[in-house]
């Protein structure tokens, strides 16, 4: 514990103690779903993961500024830790990643990790990449045109900067300075194809000037630069003064998906070296340096929350598989 020091960077911020171990508890409660997800897919039982490990610094921090049920959230397939902030369970990503009847983004008809709650304002995105961001820039239009006091937030991967979707969003909200935030978790692949062959910039974050908004990068892995950077985008959003493009340089510390072999494309020793700048331990560390919480709790924490995560996968595992009678809802009309 850090003693005799001056102000702490996160009281700078207006976060308290409290904001600060829930914010770990839910890096935590990401990681340890992603563990337990990719176990049960080398069991036979989830067909399909897409892992957040080494994504949850910045999809945290990015979500923490914002309201659950009030803003609107448009998350891609790795954003776990962005839904659980929005306030999804650990028990309901299961119920997707099962496919069950009770799952609340589709009933069991959507791919694992395409997340939809419609009380929490979370939108479900499309398998093609980067339609969730002129599906953002729609509904942060809508939200300036009926006066309503909302932020619209759109993630993505950097791959997605080459979808025409990501230019047409960008375009439009630069146009209208609409109150959304466009969030790339620049995690330095488009699944096998490195940054060098997807673009010619550096900085995902200079294509903003383009669109007339300002881009800002900051540390993935810095939980505190990414609120900070967040906390500000979301006031000039409010205030009128139009969007942000934010990039958070990250690294996903696991293949794309469960069926991806990463070993293709990249060398053991790279993601040794980027293990070593691990959000959630680095997190903890700062934790313990300026006396929010010490070892002992950590792991406290750490197997309480392990031990919820199992009995939750056990009991979504249990749950009801969808009647398949129900096969056509959503697809064909219904009459009442």
């Amino acid at each position: 514990m850090r003693v005799g020091a001056s102000r702490a960077p996160h009281e700078a911020l207006g976060l308290s103690h409290d904001d600060l171990r829930a914010m770990y508890g839910a890096m935590l409660t990401a990681r340890l779903v992603d563990e337990a997800s990719f176990r049960l897919n080398r069991q036979g039982k989830a067909p399909f993961v897409v892992p957040v490990s080494g994504h949850e610094g910045c999809q945290v921090a990015t979500a923490w500024p914002l309201r659950p049920g009030v803003d609107w959230w448009f998350p891609y397939y790795r954003d776990l830790a962005v839904v659980l902030v929005a306030g999804m369970t650990p028990y309901e990503i299961f119920l997707g990643l099962f496919a069950k009847a009770d799952d609340p983004s589709s009933g069991g008809r959507q791919m694992p990790a395409h997340w939809g709650a419609k009380a929490l304002n979370v939108v479900s995105h499309s398998s093609p990449i980067s339609t969730q961001i002129s599906q953002a820039a729609g509904v942060a239009y809508a939200a300036m045109l009926r006066g309503e006091d909302t932020v619209t937030v759109s993630w993505f991967g950097e791959g997605a900067t080459s979808e025409g979707g990501w230019h047409e969003g960008l375009n439009f909200a630069g146009i209208h300075r609409l109150p959304v935030i466009f969030v790339c978790e620049n995690n330095q692949y488009a699944i096998s194809v490195g940054q060098e062959k997807q673009m010619a910039v550096k900085d995902v974050a200079d294509r903003a000037a383009g669109y007339g908004f300002p881009g800002v990068v900051v540390d993935g892995n810095d939980v505190l630069a990414c609120y900070a950077a967040m906390r500000e985008a979301v006031t000039r959003a409010k205030s009128g003064q139009g969007p942000t493009l934010i990039e958070a340089k990250t690294y996903r510390f696991l293949p794309h998906t469960s069926d991806d072999d990463d070993r293709a494309y990249r060398s053991r020793e790279e993601v040794d070296a980027a293990r070593r700048h691990d959000p959630v331990a680095s997190f903890a560390a700062y934790l313990v340096e300026w006396g929010v919480m010490d070892t002992s709790a950590i792991d406290a924490l750490a197997a309480e929350r392990k031990a919820t995560i199992e009995a939750d996968a056990d009991r979504a595992w249990a749950a009801a598989d969808p009647d398949p009678a129900t096969l056509g809802r959503h697809v064909f009309r219904e009459d009442a």
